[in-house]
């Protein structure tokens, strides 16, 4: 009930404010607006204001329009032609399109700024033992510095805050193809003590999943290796593993975090998927214990690794992130731009197959994000909506028929030859557009299903 409730909240405002875009410019210049409508089909609720527009509520919420006077679209009295929205000179036209895409790319900076200003907690920005082999680990990460400042490419050094502001920097310098240096400190006030660089321009990612930051080896932030809620037929608890459990050594070498835990554990199957016992000490309480833990075998990514049924890591060192109004507001305007540039480069690496279209998402996936952001409270849910905002705005920029781009496609036609794009052309072109956009729809919802079916 929480997923459906907070998908159909998020859709609501999005399709509101994108609507609301259209409409506000539509009155600027002077365009009547015949119907303002939130969902598609028979009109469940609806009511006029003084300017004769009809505002309604539709029965299906996957969706909204605005109808303008359009001599395209009906009949307009000869004393109304001038104000209809085809007599429009270019440049208004092009604003009003313009403005739906733009009202959501503002919705997302002002949600963003506001979380910002509000303040989140979010883990410390403290780094766990990387796994051997991986960018980080050669790169001379020990795991416990705390990272200080990131910089990619040519940009100046930025503070890092939380771990989620290392993991942003991370997945755009991986977007970018740029590698990545951090200061590191043994504590938060530093001075930074060293700095390293980790070479993310070579990992040549076609797209930024869960085995990317496994690859690069900071995947989580610090946390004791303290046993959490055990499976009841798993591993652990048929050794006599308990919640609570703190891993001092496997095998006699010391476990200095729960990532150093977790690389043992799956090491503990080789690539046929035998497993081998382990002998893990561990302290509980006041005593210190050692037992047999024999891991299983389960399939990951293609290759055999090993599992006890347990969760692995205490709760890491959290810190509230705050900012200043105006710098929230700076911040905001920044994420959105960032997080529109991601957007496209991701789009354009799956037009050229440098990147999986499994990246798509559609409305399921939506919705389960949607119920997940509003499980862990307002803030996370309102940094939901944000993203969603944005890729809203981004997607109906595109120059594709039947989205707002499409049409400002168009009028950019228009503009360098003189005259509007022939009936003709604009119907298949229309055509088109919608087949495309069944196709992508299609695959999304696709997507979607494989990635709840697990």
């Amino acid at each position: 009930m929480l997923t459906v409730l907070s998908f159909l909240l998020a859709i609501a405002i999005l399709i509101t404010v994108h609507e609301w875009g259209h409409y506000r410019a539509a009155v600027a210049c002077g365009v009547p607006v015949l119907r303002f409508s939130i969902g598609l089909g028979r009109p469940l609720w609806s009511w006029r204001n003084r300017r004769g527009t009809e505002f309604v509520i539709g029965a299906l919420p996957l969706g909204g329009y605005v109808r303008m006077l359009d001599e395209r679209e009906g009949s307009v009295p000869p004393d109304q032609r001038h104000l209809a929205f085809n007599a429009q000179p270019l440049r208004r036209r092009a604003f009003i399109v313009a403005a739906g895409p733009a009202a959501n790319l503002v919705l997302a900076a002002v949600l963003y700024a506001f979380v910002a200003w509000w303040g989140t907690p979010q883990p410390q920005p403290v780094l766990a033992t990387p796994a051997a082999d991986t960018l980080a680990a050669r790169a001379g990460v020990r795991g416990g510095e705390w990272v200080l400042t990131a910089a990619s490419g040519n940009a100046q050094p930025r503070p890092v805050r939380s771990f989620d502001e290392l993991r942003w920097h991370i997945s755009r310098a991986v977007l970018a193809g740029q590698d990545l240096r951090l200061e590191l400190a043994d504590g938060p006030q530093g001075p930074a003590q060293r700095a390293v660089e980790l070479p993310l321009s070579a990992l040549d990612a076609r797209e930024l999943e869960a085995a990317t930051f496994e690859r690069i080896g900071i995947v989580a932030p610090w946390s004791a290796p303290v046993l959490g809620d055990i499976v009841p037929d798993g591993a652990a608890a048929a050794a006599g593993l308990q919640p609570g459990d703190h891993v001092l050594a496997v095998d006699g070498e010391a476990i200095a975090d729960a990532q150093t835990l977790r690389a043992r554990i799956r090491a503990a199957v080789d690539a046929e998927g035998r497993a081998r016992a382990q002998r893990w000490l561990i302290e509980r309480g006041a005593e210190r214990l050692e037992l047999i833990v024999t891991p299983r075998a389960q399939r990951h990514d293609g290759a055999w690794v090993g599992r006890v049924g347990a969760v692995i890591g205490g709760a890491p060192a959290m810190t509230v992130v705050v900012s200043g109004p105006l710098q929230a507001l700076g911040e905001g305007v920044a994420r959105t731009a960032e997080v529109a540039g991601m957007t496209l480069t991701m789009l354009g690496r799956m037009v050229t197959g440098e990147a999986s279209l499994r990246n798509l998402s559609g409305p399921l996936t939506i919705a389960d994000y949607a119920g997940k952001s509003a499980s862990l409270g307002p803030m996370a849910f309102l940094t939901f909506l944000a993203l969603v905002s944005v890729s809203l705005g981004v997607l109906n920029l595109l120059p594709l028929p039947v989205l707002d781009g499409g049409h400002l496609m168009y009028y950019l036609w228009e503009a360098v030859v003189g005259r509007p794009l022939s009936e003709v052309w604009m119907d298949r072109l229309q055509r088109g557009g919608v087949a495309l956009l069944v196709v992508l729809m299609s695959l999304a919802l696709f997507n979607d299903l494989v990635r709840l079916m697990g």
